[in-house]
């Protein structure tokens, strides 16, 4: 997992810290049930397209609904690039939630599940769930 120093005022002196997850990361994490994707888009927007494990709390609603995010996950904020991903990571990471943003976004992750490897996250992710109701 990286993280990204942005400088801001000179070198050496780093104004924001943000942390970002590349989506083999994520995908792994996803698979391990380590992580809580949150799809930040307007709920047309995923609407028309959504990745599996991600729930969608819009950017402009995060803040009324904090309580459904599970701390005891590494949150991940994804959009279809990154830019409201940013915004997101920050604002949960203002009100203490050890949040990420995905760095290829939803069209990255989505390049990645194509194929097979849609069959083998899908297959996983289907495993998994029936351990938790066994």
């Amino acid at each position: 997992m990286d993280s990204h120093k942005i400088n801001c005022q000179q070198p050496g002196k780093f104004l924001f810290s943000f942390k970002q997850l590349a989506r083999d990361t994520l995908i792994k994490l996803l698979m391990e049930e380590k992580a809580q994707l949150i799809d930040i888009r307007f709920h047309e927007e995923y609407a028309a397209w959504q990745v599996g494990p991600a729930i969608n709390i819009p950017l402009n609603e995060l803040p009324k609904r904090l309580d459904e995010i599970d701390n005891s996950k590494i949150i991940v904020t994804a959009c279809p690039h990154k830019d409201r991903a940013i915004i997101a990571m920050v604002y949960l990471r203002s009100k203490g939630i050890k949040a990420k943003y995905l760095t290829d976004g939803l069209i990255g992750l989505a390049e990645n599940l194509r194929g097979d490897n849609a069959e083998a996250f899908i297959f996983e992710l289907k495993a998994q769930k029936n351990q938790i109701f066994e």
